[in-house]
């Protein structure tokens, strides 16, 4: 008699791309391997949310005697809602609820979810299989470790050490197996190449649900894996080790397989992964493997915070900052993009100490992009346990998740997060205004809009960056322009998401997507026609000139603005190489520091993207370009024509 199991691994869709439902596969390709389970039949994993699905998921399971569900915080609600409506019509159907979204802790879960039976905690192999051994006998689960139900909670499994004895879902076809192949749909690969983490950050349920120990996969698995998304020409590869580039040499070679493998068979066509949390320059060769065929976008060297007492608040080690710059510029040399993030709000921080950490990045010229993010409070993170909440004054808000660049129609079914809003630290204003600043760096600085105008008057006035973009909060509060209305846009932002309605943000004339505010507002200035982003720019650098008494000569401050115009990625401008006449010699000034020199000067480059499509320019500008840094050149990597050389400017 066959035992039918039925199971969720519900995720967004990102353009046309899914993911695997690799956790789900993991399980069933282990469970596969036991002779004594072959009665029990693996249906097709959920994946897609699409609402008018709902009924014929549930329909589906009506004889389902297993309802096998991974949750994490994008799939909850969904989640939820079709095991109880499963537990509606077939209330025999054992409903196993695992992932990084059950709580350790459970408090009140079995009443507020009465239609899961079996709660499971850490990795779920082993306990599955012990699950699946009762469910054929006695069925008293009290005897399976890593559990819990409405009656007993178990003591944890033990971690599981050999990984060579867990099948590949991969390898297995275990992946294709779950999923239904629907046309115009490409499959994302979910991939672990080790897993653990020897870091304990508060903010992370990683390093504390994986026991900090590090296990490897073996390397001759590993190149069958990545054989195997060549052969099926899976595009892109979601890396999930915690530290990828922390076995060097090893890593290396999975680097080069990789590489191997785009070049042999055209894919993968992309490698994204979460690099060591103290990287150095020992990782430079394995990017350099994978940026050299365009698997990897970008390196990312993660900060978090710059601030001392945040870091040990949140049990964190940064490399030093002089480390971190140096860093930075040996990938510029070597043309490999980078990108740091940074997350608001976190315990131990304050307003100052936030604005000083963004003084001491943008210090960092050879720096990509900059990513900063609210603090999620994650179930299992240490920072939500009661100790740490109660000590640190933690307060939190539930809200409408924040997923960027997921469609609209797939948010019908709300996923929600927790996400810190006050500390012992700071209050809920100053973390608005935190918000305030790290959209305008975002938004104006990284993106390159006033980039070069803010370092001009830090040069000649010793304006510090955060007095510029104070000056600039202060003309957008009060001076009306096309850099007003997008103030407008972020107070109504702000305060939205803060009180608990969702960080969404909808330009249809973008792209049919959720985007972050920072993208949307820089998408539509580079979108601009340039006279007017010139006039737009004018209008603030007279009104910063006025304010702060100032007295630059408009000559070289029309050059300066029609210089920052010229760096950027414009929707105006889908010349092929790009090209302009200044009056000063910008590059030397901000490359080598050099004094302001009035000379005629050529400057010319590559143009980033010349796609015609609107649309199709936006998302290659701003979404995939964005780690890439397909939006602007730096000054350093200008093609210059010198014609002539005058005198210099004092």
């Amino acid at each position: 008699m066959q035992i039918k199991v039925s199971s969720s691994q519900f995720n967004y869709t990102y353009g046309n791309r899914i993911h695997f439902p690799y956790s789900i596969a993991l399980l069933v390709s282990y469970i596969k391997t036991k002779e004594k389970f072959s009665q029990f039949k693996f249906d097709k994993t959920f994946v897609f949310r699409n609402e008018e699905k709902i009924e014929e998921y549930v329909e589906k399971c009506r004889d389902s005697d297993i309802l096998l569900c991974s949750c994490y915080v994008w799939n909850w609600e969904i989640t939820t809602l079709v095991a109880k409506k499963v537990k509606e019509i077939n209330p025999k159907c054992l409903i196993i609820f695992g992932g990084p979204q059950v709580p350790e802790i459970l408090e009140d879960f079995f009443e507020k979810y009465p239609f899961v039976d079996i709660a499971v905690h850490g990795e779920g192999e082993i306990i599955f299989e012990n699950i699946l051994s009762e469910y054929l006998t006695e069925k008293n689960y009290f005897k399976v470790k890593g559990i819990s139900t409405k009656d007993f909670t178990t003591e944890p499994q033990e971690r599981i050490k050999d990984f060579d004895s867990m099948p590949s879902p991969y390898l297995t076809n275990t992946v294709l197996d779950l999923v239904d192949i629907v046309d115009g749909y490409q499959w994302i690969a979910s991939w672990e190449t080790n897993r653990g983490c020897p870091y304990q950050c508060t903010f992370c349920d990683w390093g504390s649900s994986t026991a900090t120990t590090m296990r490897k996969w073996s390397e001759e698995r590993l190149y069958k894996e990545i054989e195997w998304f060549g052969d099926n020409k899976i595009p892109y590869i979601d890396g999930c080790d915690a530290n990828f580039g922390i076995y060097r040499d090893r890593d290396l070679q999975i680097a080069k397989k990789l590489r191997e493998e785009k070049l042999t068979k055209g894919f993968p066509e992309t490698f994204m992964t979460n690099w060591a949390k103290v990287s150095s320059e020992k990782i430079i060769p394995l990017a350099k493997e994978l940026t050299s065929v365009g698997l990897l976008k970008a390196v990312t060297l993660s900060l978090q915070s710059l601030d001392k007492n945040t870091l040990d608040t949140i049990k964190r080690a940064n490399l030093k900052f002089n480390t971190f710059s140096t860093l930075t510029t040996s990938f510029r040399d070597e043309n490999i993009p980078t990108y740091t993030e940074l997350i608001m709000g976190l315990p131990g921080e304050t307003l100052e100490s936030f604005k000083k950490g963004l003084e001491t990045i943008l210090s960092d010229e050879d720096l990509g992009s900059i990513l900063i993010y609210n603090c999620g409070l994650l179930p299992n993170a240490p920072m939500n346990y009661p100790e740490y909440r109660e000590k640190h004054k933690i307060k939190s808000i539930r809200t409408p998740i924040f997923l960027i660049h997921t469609r609209k129609d797939e948010v019908s079914i709300q996923e929600y997060e927790r996400i810190v809003i006050e500390t012992s630290s700071y209050n809920l204003k100053e973390l608005k205004e935190m918000y305030r600043y790290a959209w305008m760096i975002q938004t104006f600085h990284n993106f390159g809009i006033l980039e070069l105008v803010a370092k001009f008057y830090q040069n000649e006035y010793k304006l510090s960056q955060m007095e510029f973009y104070e000056t600039l909060s202060q003309y957008g509060k009060n001076e009306k322009s096309f850099f007003s209305k997008e103030f407008d846009l972020l107070e109504k932002h702000v305060d939205k998401g803060y009180s608990g309605k969702g960080w969404a943000h909808y330009d249809f004339d973008l792209a049919e997507i959720n985007w972050p505010l920072e993208e949307a507002s820089a998408a539509r200035f580079l979108r601009l026609d340039t006279n007017i982003l010139f006039t737009e720019i004018q209008k603030f650098v007279e009104f910063l000139e006025n304010k702060r008494e100032f007295h630059s000569k408009s000559e070289i401050l029309n050059d300066l603005i029609k210089f920052q115009i010229f760096l950027l990625t414009t929707r105006a401008n889908l010349e092929e190489i790009k090209e302009e006449k200044f009056a000063y010699d910008w590059k030397d000034y901000f490359v080598n520091n050099s004094a302001i020199t009035k000379s005629k000067m050529n400057y010319f480059y590559k143009n980033k993207i010349t796609e015609k499509d609107p649309i199709k320019w936006t998302l290659n500008v701003i979404w995939y370009g964005r780690k890439e840094v397909k939006y602007k050149i730096f000054p350093k990597f200008l093609k210059v024509d010198s014609l002539v050389i005058d005198k210099n400017v004092h």
